[in-house]
């Protein structure tokens, strides 16, 4: 089909550029996203900031309105899978005259459905959008390739297949970025989030196979037994025999199959809420637990995924088994006396998981212990080398040692006890209840089988709760250190109107306001009793050069941190404009105010050099991001060292890259602050490190670039 019919047939079921607000909220309905019942608003693009300030938009209003909208991108050769299995989402088709947008539910096979302009959802060919999505990017080889295939002489019929392995290979690294995917937020109920990746359904499916199975050889059991009994082996008793055990194959493995996809997508939900949850620490919490509680926090979260996942199929195939077992027993010799024993053996079984718990903890608290101490010790291991006596880096490292062995050995023994005696001492129990029926023979031997059979049966379930108990157990440890990240993925971030995401808010023609004022601010510690800052009032206009000096520990730093929004103030009122921060949002917020906070708080990623730069501004960079960078470096004089570098500006840099000096990452760090191409830059003793011709160098660059700056010093 010619590319003008696909663009026709595409454009047919777009939304206009005015309407994205609808078609936000008409996609997010279709496909059961959380709505609030707003009115969609109305989206104004304009030249000057369509480009840039789009996805915010978008991001603005999905935050908005109760969902998520994530950008997201996709390689040339990877543009047909994406829009196959990414819906729901949110498609920009561009061209010469205008802009529109696909709202895309799902795909299947060859076709995609979308929802057009009347919420009527419709199925269109896959690879009429992909024509029209990755025509920009064709459109600069096309005819570089149709001039190559006349060159060569290619066949007609061989012509667009070359011509599609041409385009493969000249835009295999164009990326497509003008798609926003439409997901929960993760500030969402789990139990929300799991319905909405399939994780019930799976879970109830994978229950019902399993059902299914242990029925399955339950019956065959029957069918093998009643010919035992019977004396003879009919042909079409073993007929249904083999019929069972076959149809028992497929059914094992769909189960398989079923478990392994709800841990992966079980897993998959736990890592975004925890990474969501790591995102949204108080910055103040996270500077009072040392680098080894942190690496603590991150190892458990492995192992809180690995064990619920095996723990909790483990238990849950156990209780399915007890539940059968219970049924055979009751149906053999010893009835409900075996249904009464099985049910008072659960309260040891109780008993003996509850002490092995308590052991299980008492040794993760002490190997948690070691591990945050190792890891303290080496990132002080300089620091140590160069002030601490030699006869002192040991010192402690025995009694911890031998209190985690301790502490093992006790775990060990209740582990022992646990995988024992639940089972074994099960089986006991149970055959002291067919004594009864073995002295006297008063049941039938199909009755005294059957029993038996079920004492087995539940035998092998006391087993699986061992193992389960033993990976829960550790589980509900390792959620002691993780369930705070969990939770603190609630903490929502103030979102903002979506109408102040399409322009930055800044000066108006005659508008005398102040850039940014502050009314009767204060602010206080948690765990101080005295106030830092106290009824702080400050204005400050555009192109203002402030300068905030004290003497340590009057509250500078912390008058910088409320600035730029990383702490609220106690009391008092912060506007930008006129506007203040649930207005604007957080990230509205931190668009007009950057800051390059003091040395210890900033950090070198390890990464290239180019990254560390830009990564407030965006990534991957474009041209114009590196010529920019570029020029800020050699305004500050870091041109000798990228000069320095084998790789220039995609050299890495870092702990374990390339090392910078004090005074190189300091300028590192302004550089980072004036590429974000703030209204108000705010440096936190950045130029402290510096000698005195460096720092003349760069005061002159910081006054060049930022447009409203305070320079925090002492005096």
């Amino acid at each position: 089909m010619p590319s003008e019919d696909h663009d026709r047939d595409v454009r047919l079921f777009s939304w206009p550029a005015a309407r994205l607000g609808e078609a936000l909220e008409a996609l997010a309905a279709r496909c059961g996203l959380p709505l609030n019942s707003a009115e969609p608003p109305v989206c104004e693009l304009s030249h000057e900031n369509e480009a840039d300030q789009l996805s915010s938009w978008i991001e603005s209003v999905a935050s908005w309105m109760g969902f998520e909208a994530e950008p997201t991108e996709a390689r040339y050769a990877e543009v047909r899978r994406l829009l196959r299995d990414g819906g729901p989402m949110l498609v920009r088709l561009s061209a010469a005259d205008e802009t529109c947008f696909l709202a895309i539910i799902r795909g299947r096979g060859r076709q995609i459905q979308v929802l057009d302009q009347n919420r009527n959802a419709s199925w269109i060919s896959l690879a009429a959008v992909r024509s029209v999505v990755c025509r920009k990017f064709e459109a600069a080889v096309v005819e570089e390739a149709n001039r190559l295939l006349q060159e060569a002489k290619v066949p007609r019929r061989r012509q667009e297949k070359a011509r599609k392995a041409i385009m493969a290979e000249r835009l295999a690294s164009a990326r497509f970025s003008d798609c926003w995917l439409l997901q929960m937020p993760p500030h969402s109920s789990f139990i929300q989030l799991m319905r909405r990746a399939g994780s019930i359904r799976k879970l109830i499916i994978l229950t019902c196979s399993y059902l299914a199975l242990y029925l399955l050889w339950i019956l065959s059991w029957l069918l093998v037994g009643r010919s035992a009994f019977a004396g003879h082996f009919d042909r079409a008793w073993f007929v249904a025999w083999v019929l069972v055990l076959a149809t028992i194959i497929p059914i094992r493995w769909f189960a398989s199959w079923s478990q392994a996809s709800l841990a992966n997508r079980t897993g998959c939900l736990l890592k975004r809420r925890l990474l969501a949850g790591a995102l949204r620490l108080d910055t103040d919490e996270v500077r009072r637990e040392g680098m080894g509680q942190l690496m603590g926090r991150v190892i458990e979260s492995e192992a809180v995924e690995s064990l619920a996942m095996s723990g909790g199929f483990l238990a849950l195939f156990a209780c399915i088994e007890l539940i059968f077992g219970m049924l055979i027993l009751w149906t053999g010799t010893g009835g409900w006396l075996h249904v009464w024993l099985l049910l008072a053996w659960l309260i040891p079984t109780f008993l003996v998981c509850r002490h092995y718990y308590q052991r299980r903890r008492q040794w993760t608290n002490a190997r948690l212990s070691l591990t945050e101490d190792l890891i303290e010790r080496m990132v002080g291991y300089r620091t140590r080398i160069a002030q601490e006596k030699y006869a002192r880096w040991h010192e402690g490292e025995d009694r911890a040692l031998e209190q985690y062995l301790a502490t093992s050995k006790k775990m060990d023994r209740a582990s022992a006890v646990m995988m024992a005696l639940i089972p074994r001492g099960w089986l006991i129990v149970g055959l002291a209840g067919l004594a009864a029926g073995f002295i006297y023979q008063s049941q039938p031997p199909i009755a005294l089988a059957i029993a038996l059979g079920g004492i087995l049966f539940c035998y092998r379930a006391f087993g699986k709760i061992a193992v389960g108990v033993s990976h829960l157990g550790g589980a509900a440890i390792a959620w002691q250190k993780v369930g705070p990240l969990f939770h603190q993925a609630t903490h929502q971030d103030s979102t903002g109107l979506p109408a102040f995401a399409l322009a930055r808010v800044g000066p108006n023609g005659n508008d005398d306001r102040p850039l940014m004022e502050l009314t009767d601010v204060a602010y206080r510690y948690a765990t101080r009793n005295l106030p830092v800052l106290r009824d702080c009032t400050l204005r400050i206009f555009s192109g203002d050069r402030l300068l905030v000096q004290g003497s340590s520990g009057s509250g500078k730093s912390t008058l910088a941190a409320i600035l730029t929004g990383l702490r609220p103030p106690e009391s008092g009122l912060i506007l930008i404009r006129g506007l203040d921060r649930q207005t604007l949002g957080s990230a509205g917020w931190r668009q007009q105010v950057v800051a390059a906070p003091q040395f210890h708080e900033n950090h070198v990623l390890t990464e290239t050099f180019a990254f560390n730069l830009l990564m407030g501004r965006r990534w991957p960079p474009r041209a114009e991001d590196i010529r920019e960078a570029k020029a800020i470096c050699d305004e500050l004089g870091l041109m000798n060292l990228l000069q320095r570098m084998p790789a220039g500006m995609l050299q890495m840099v870092g702990e374990t890259g390339w090392q910078l000096s004090h005074g190189e990452r300091s300028r590192l760090y302004i550089a980072r602050a004036l590429l974000q191409g703030s209204q108000l830059v705010v440096l936190d003793e950045s130029f402290a490190s510096l000698d005195p011709e460096t720092m003349l160098q760069s005061f002159r660059c910081v006054l060049r670039r930022a447009g409203t700056l305070v320079v925090i010093a002492h005096p």
